[in-house]
């Protein structure tokens, strides 16, 4: 069965790309296989993984424009063996305006999507959102099973997050019944930095079980790996943002393990 899975924050700057592109890598090189879906205009979780500019024919505002039912035209392969991406470019700033006046767009995503998780090629689907609680956001959460939200661990995270989760409330009780909460991962974490583990603290005193056991540190080498459109995990595999995303990716596998035993 194919997941699929949001990764959102409306705060840009958070490690929402960074978390994209390197859980999707992580994940891929445990086996499983991985579509990853850029949904930001900006298109940097394509650029991060090698996809540039003039390689982007067909993207993912094309495809939901189109409606196009060949969805595989519109798949990349990446360097990394088992993980595809959909890419995006500054087109997609546009879909919102384009179809304001059409209720039935906030599915255009799932419309896509649903012949993918049908033909069950991969394993999980991870959708990169904007950072924006916009159209976009809204037609991710509506095309999800659940939302995976990258929390930068400075002082307004907290607040920041209440308003996202209101958000998913709202898109659960009228849009999607089914949209669950994958957790929260603590992204640019500093352990010297005392208002990093006081961050920490809220976090795990609030939503609990919620928040993953990784956290993912503040790591030079995590910034530099887009610069050569190459996930962390290859530009330095020994380094400690490739060993905070590697042990995310165990512990998302097993969380599902767990999900799949219960609903047995």
């Amino acid at each position: 069965m194919t997941k699929i899975i949001s990764i959102i924050n409306q705060k840009g700057g958070v490690g929402k790309t960074t978390t994209a592109i390197n859980l999707g890598c992580s994940l891929a090189h445990a086996n499983e296989k991985i579509l990853l879906v850029d949904l930001d205009p900006q298109g940097n979780a394509s650029t991060g993984l090698g996809i540039g500019i003039d390689d982007r024919k067909k993207t993912i505002y094309d495809l939901m424009i189109t409606k196009d039912q060949n969805v595989h035209d519109y798949v990349h392969n990446t360097s990394i063996k088992n993980l595809d991406v959909i890419p995006s470019n500054v087109d997609l700033s546009g879909f919102e305006t384009e179809v304001a006046e059409d209720g039935k767009r906030a599915f255009s995503l799932i419309d896509v999507i649903t012949p993918i998780v049908k033909k069950n090629h991969y394993n999980y689907i991870l959708i990169d959102c904007p950072p924006s609680l916009s159209l976009l956001t809204i037609m991710a959460l509506v095309g999800s099973n659940s939302v995976l939200v990258p929390l930068q661990t400075e002082f307004f995270a907290l607040e920041g997050l209440s308003q996202l989760v209101k958000t998913i409330d709202r898109v659960k009780q009228k849009l999607n019944t089914s949209l669950t909460m994958q957790g929260i991962i603590l992204t640019m974490f500093d352990k010297r930095n005392k208002l990093c583990s006081e961050v920490e603290q809220e976090a795990r005193k609030f939503f609990e079980n919620e928040v993953y056991k990784t956290v993912i540190p503040r790591n030079i080498r995590i910034s530099e790996a887009p610069s050569h459109g190459i996930p962390v995990i290859l530009y330095d595999k020994n380094c400690s943002g490739t060993k905070a995303y590697e042990k995310l990716a165990m512990e998302i596998i097993e969380q599902e393990k767990q999900n799949n035993n219960f609903a047995a």
